[in-house]
């Protein structure tokens, strides 16, 4: 159960190659690479709106009807 050889990974590649076809990996690349690209710009959009945001600066405090 040691490292693989690169006979290893010559045949994994052949099988995956196989498998997928030569077009379809770096079509399934740049499917994940914009992905990544939207998911970015989602966080960068959502740390904005937050900034954004006022906060009035009150502070509201809770009082327990509770008797311990």
């Amino acid at each position: 159960m040691g490292s693989f050889s690169i006979w290893h990974w010559l045949i994994v590649l052949v099988v995956v190659l196989l498998l997928f076809g030569r077009g379809k990996i770096p079509e399934l690349m740049g499917d994940v690479a914009k992905g990544i690209k939207s998911f970015k710009k989602g966080m960068t959009e959502e740390d904005t709106t937050t900034a954004d945001k006022t906060v009035d600066g009150k502070t509201v405090e809770h009082k327990s009807d509770e008797v311990r």
